[in-house]
């Protein structure tokens, strides 16, 4: 282009009729979300819901969360394979609303591309929609922002917040928790969206791994391992309160399993948890022993196969292990809450994990 040719926004490199086109790719999935208290459709400036739904509650509160998947955005592009990325993003945002024991309502979403193709952004917002269903929420709303000359052609994030609701006597946390409570663990499905500069650091850059490397100790490539979508535990952590007494739950996302399991207990309280109870899946291993990483270091890093915890009274657990067990999610009891000690503090695993 010419000093003297007039600019303009696609010589900047933004496609509005790409934009355009993708929204139209996305409108079906977006449709499979719809909840009853759902206004509207794509295309307004802001997503409707209405509240009127909530008067059923005595004294509703609204719980909020925002995150996105981190560097795992980046095993999608290599992979070419968008599909899935949403269905982290769904689970890192709305498992963090079903923690205090909020049913999760809605979510938008954000991408950021370097260059809009439709198709792409379409597949993403499918993997989005899915999660959603999952959840059990609506996807109202989004954005996806083109930025050339920020991000390549191929590159892409994406963030989202939801909102959810719990009554108010209903709400869970640290304050409901007692000396002798169980500690159930339920099983991740994989990596799921966090420690994956450390995973690919290890894999990819130092090892210098393939993604479509077939690796024995997986079943599968190293791609579709690193891949595997994030579980989204929302609808079983509801179903599990309405069958047991459920004390609290914890996500178990970046900073590991006990330092999550530690943001909900009490002061004076402390969480053990068994190694002994269970068997980390191969990636944990494949990570450990290619990176010679320490075990403390990747248990404050990676979730080593646990990604939802509840706490609930001791003559609960039975119950509880069966409704989720019904729910086609293995569980088991992985420790208990005692007494803290002078040199303990909220959570600490103890033994070593099962061969």
């Amino acid at each position: 282009m010419s000093e003297t040719t007039g600019a303009s926004y696609a010589a900047a490199g933004v496609d509005i009729e790409a934009g355009d086109r993708a929204v139209e790719l996305m409108k079906e999935w977006v449709r499979k979300t719809r909840r009853p208290e759902v206004l509207g459709g794509l295309g307004g400036f802001a997503g409707l819901f209405d509240a009127s739904a909530l008067k059923r509650y005595e004294r509703p509160l609204l719980a909020s969360a925002t995150d996105g998947v981190g560097t795992k955005v980046d095993i999608a592009r290599r992979m070419g394979v968008y599909d899935t990325i949403g269905h982290d993003l769904v689970a890192m945002v709305m498992d963090d609303i079903v923690v205090c024991g909020a049913e999760p309502l809605f979510m938008t979403d954000y991408i950021c591309v370097g260059k809009v193709h439709p198709e792409r952004v379409a597949a993403i917002v499918k993997g989005i929609a899915e999660g959603c269903v999952l959840a059990g929420c609506a996807l109202v709303g989004g954005e996806t922002a083109e930025h050339p000359g920020l991000l390549g052609e191929d590159d892409f994030d994406v963030a989202g917040a939801g909102t959810g609701v719990v009554e108010a006597d209903r709400l869970l946390g640290a304050d409901r928790i007692r000396t002798g409570d169980t500690v159930i663990a339920m099983a991740a499905s994989g990596l799921h969206s966090n420690g994956y500069s450390l995973v690919r650091h290890v894999l990819l850059d130092r090892a210098g791994l393939s993604l479509e490397a077939e690796i024995a100790e997986l079943g599968r490539s190293l791609g579709e391992e690193l891949l595997e979508p994030t579980k989204i535990y929302s609808l079983d952590c509801l179903a599990l309160t309405r069958t047991a007494d459920v004390h609290a739950f914890s996500h178990i996302t970046g900073g590991g399993l006990a330092a999550n399991l530690a943001r909900v207990i009490p002061d004076g309280l402390h969480a053990v948890v068994d190694r002994s109870t269970w068997t980390p899946g191969a990636i944990f291993d494949l990570v450990g022993k290619t990176g010679n990483v320490e075990r403390l270091e990747l248990e404050k890093t990676l979730n080593m196969g646990v990604g939802m915890m509840a706490v609930l009274p001791a003559e609960s657990t039975d119950v509880a292990l069966a409704t989720l067990a019904d729910r086609g999610v293995d569980a088991w009891v992985a420790g208990e809450i005692t007494e803290r000690g002078e040199k303990t503090t909220g959570a600490e695993l103890v033994g070593d994990y099962a061969v």
